[in-house]
């Protein structure tokens, strides 16, 4: 990659975190880093958007999959318990890697292996082995997460950081949006291993994108250079920090919330409720927007006007007062609701998220200015493998009742807020020394 990438990026850094007095060093410099503040932001939202990518154009398939694989609904479930187990436990890899060695290369090597595990799965005969291809292509897909979250860190502080987050939350928020809208219009033409053959498609441009125009943003001065030994004394001591240690189980628990929506939704929305495939795009894809616009008025307004633990506060209230309506509404206190009142909570409750989620991410990472890749790691596993264990949860009772996905979103949310509040102490953080 040409130099120019690296130089580019390290501008941007600069630039966001100088003092607002600082006298501007030109226009041709000004618009060539706007530029290249454009083209990475591009490129580290795709790399965001692609895990959602990757889970919501497969869910309006997963009834088709039972049926076509001769599988029970559990099963078939594991294939997303799968692909973020894998997700989980590739990132604990992937960012010591990118602290040693810089995020360009394994980032480009995780890419690879994930369009070969993408194109595999088109291919699956059985359960057992769709189950197995998609927890490689979670493996190979985790270098895409825990690297564009370093490569944040690597270029911005502050409040930029947290700006940029909600930035990426509106690009990668596009792709739940339109992913079921495509998965569903996909499965119109074709069953559902041509949605696997349309996400190979995005990985292979992806990774083109990738190559052609991500510079390296981790100077050779700045990497690790111990082996495992040293990365895991890296994150025992990230661990050690009680307060980066509560914001990464507040997110994680949170982030398990939103992720027992998104495996159960499914089979509530068109299994209970009898909603066609398009109609659960359609409310999926509202719920996203929710998200979306939550996240921007976040980033847009509230940054820097109010501090992210009040904003990170209201919004995990929210998700636990969503929560708790929903529980009433599916076991039946309301008597039968119907799937509108059903959906408005899960609207609210997705939403919320838009507060939650970037904002544990910028708090937690403005900790770990030393050890990025390993601190992105931990989040992103974190967050991961909570939301694989909440996965098969929502479906323990069958697919006649959705009352397992609210007991999970609630006992989630409290924890996130008790979590929060009990650790972090949001009253009294201060910065890491």
């Amino acid at each position: 990659m040409p130099e120019s990438g690296l130089s580019g990026a390290q501008h941007i850094r600069t630039t966001d975190t100088a003092p607002q007095g600082t006298p501007p060093t030109g226009r041709a410099t000004t618009t060539a880093a706007r530029r290249t503040g454009l083209l990475v932001t591009l490129v580290l939202g795709g790399l965001t958007a692609l895990p959602p990518l990757s889970m919501d154009m497969y869910l309006p398939a997963l009834p088709a999959v039972t049926d076509a694989l001769h599988a029970p609904a559990a099963t078939v479930q594991l294939t997303l318990t799968a692909c973020l187990t894998g997700m989980a436990l590739g990132q604990v890899v992937v960012g010591p890697m990118s602290d040693r060695w810089g995020r360009r290369r394994p980032l480009l090597l995780g890419m690879a292996v994930y369009v070969l595990a993408t194109a595999l799965c088109i291919f699956a005969p059985s359960a057992g082995l769709l189950i197995a291809f998609r927890l490689i292509q979670g493996l190979a897909g985790a270098a895409g997460i825990v690297i564009s979250r370093a490569v944040v860190r690597d270029m911005y502080d502050g409040v930029a950081m947290a700006r940029f987050f909600s930035t990426l939350m509106l690009i990668s928020g596009v792709a739940p949006v339109i992913a079921p809208v495509i998965g569903g219009q996909v499965l119109r033409l074709t069953d559902w291993r041509g949605i696997f053959g349309v996400l190979t498609g995005v990985g292979l441009l992806l990774t083109f994108v990738v190559w052609k125009w991500l510079g390296e943003t981790l100077p050779p001065a700045e990497r690790h250079t111990g082996g495992i030994g040293d990365a895991l004394r890296t994150m025992r001591g990230l661990l050690a920090d009680r307060v980066f240690t509560g914001y990464m189980i507040a997110g994680s628990l949170a982030f398990a919330a939103l992720f027992a929506y998104v495996s159960a939704s499914p089979f509530v929305v068109q299994e209970i409720y009898g909603a066609s495939p398009q109609t659960f795009s359609l409310l999926f894809g509202i719920n996203s927007i929710g998200l979306i616009a939550v996240g921007q008025i976040n980033g847009k307004l509230l940054v820097g006007r109010v501090s992210l633990d009040k904003a990170l506060t209201f919004g995990l209230v929210v998700i636990v007062a969503a929560a708790t309506a929903l529980l009433l509404m599916t076991s039946g206190a309301f008597g039968d609701v119907g799937l509108v009142p059903v959906a408005a909570g899960l609207f609210v409750l997705m939403s919320a998220m838009g507060l939650a989620m970037p904002n544990t991410n910028a708090q937690a990472l403005m900790r770990t200015k030393h050890a990025a890749g390993s601190a992105s790691a931990l989040l992103g596993t974190s967050q991961f493998l909570i939301g694989a264990v909440a996965s098969p949860l929502v479906g323990i009772a069958g697919e006649e009742t959705a009352v397992p996905m609210a007991v999970v979103q609630l006992v989630c949310a409290v924890g996130a807020l008790v979590c929060f509040l009990g650790l972090c102490r949001p009253q009294g953080v201060s910065p890491r020394p």
